[in-house]
């Protein structure tokens, strides 16, 4: 089993993924938000990769079974449903609806990695959850970080250094390529204090002056969730022994 984490999406091209074992990270706040939205009985989520295109599919499917959510810049986008906050993803809303979703940097990274032959979606909220999963695959793994505007993300890649720390622990057949152990080491450095570093990082910066300082406590829970996203067909669902009904969700 083979570990490689990709700083940012702008590394590599869309066919580099064909066939993989891909994982995505984007803490704050993509896959935090489609992780929520799934344990609160989210239909299904279908990521895209432009607000245009997150429109255009809006138009032919059943308005009233459809929600269109995310953001751009961290502010929802008009005309939107939801923005990209988890707290907006509760069960009263989504429970049944599908959610067309686009973010700046997490759904892009989700399509660009669509030619995976498997695609888990990961945040500091299922950690331990992926890994396990992923053990039980014994595949080769991507570790894709969406970092922020194609540009390195702190947060992204401590959680990747969590996410490999705990597969090094239940599976010590395993080869780290010198991301992966980079990503080890700076968990090991700054991964003691998830919030106080998101907080402190530039994409947590940024969120606070905009209001969501509560979204980034939210989304520094550690393992709060057994629940693992798994693309189907260009869709996000759980993993079937994951589903809506279990019991341990994240804390809103």
């Amino acid at each position: 089993m083979k570990i490689n984490v990709l700083f940012s999406p702008a590394n590599v091209d869309e066919l580099y993924f064909a066939g993989k074992t891909t994982v995505v990270i984007d803490v704050l706040r993509a896959t935090s938000t489609i992780i929520t939205a799934l344990q609160n009985g989210a239909r299904e989520i279908i990521p895209v990769a432009t607000v245009e295109f997150a429109v255009k599919v809006s138009g032919g499917m059943f308005g009233g079974l459809t929600l269109l959510g995310g953001e751009r810049n961290t502010k929802k986008i008009e005309g939107f449903a939801l923005g990209n906050s988890p707290f907006e993803y509760t069960s009263e809303i989504v429970s049944g609806k599908s959610i067309i979703f686009y973010t700046t940097n997490g759904t892009k990274a989700i399509v660009k990695a669509k030619f995976s032959e498997t695609i888990l979606i990961c945040s500091f909220l299922n950690v331990s959850a992926v890994a396990k999963k992923l053990i039980e695959l014994n595949n080769d793994v991507e570790i894709l970080c969406s970092g922020r505007s194609n540009v390195f993300s702190l947060e992204d890649v401590i959680c990747s250094g969590k996410l490999v720390s705990e597969i090094s622990k239940q599976n010590k057949n395993i080869e780290l390529m010198d991301s992966a152990l980079a990503s080890i080491a700076l968990n090991e450095k700054l991964g003691n204090n998830i919030y106080k570093m998101m907080k402190e990082s530039e994409h947590g910066k940024i969120l606070v002056e905009n209001g969501f300082e509560k979204d980034i406590k939210y989304c520094s829970q550690i393992d709060v969730t057994s629940a693992v996203p798994i693309n189907q067909g260009n869709v996000l669902k759980l993993m079937p022994e994951t589903d809506e009904k279990s019991s341990d969700k994240p804390e809103l």
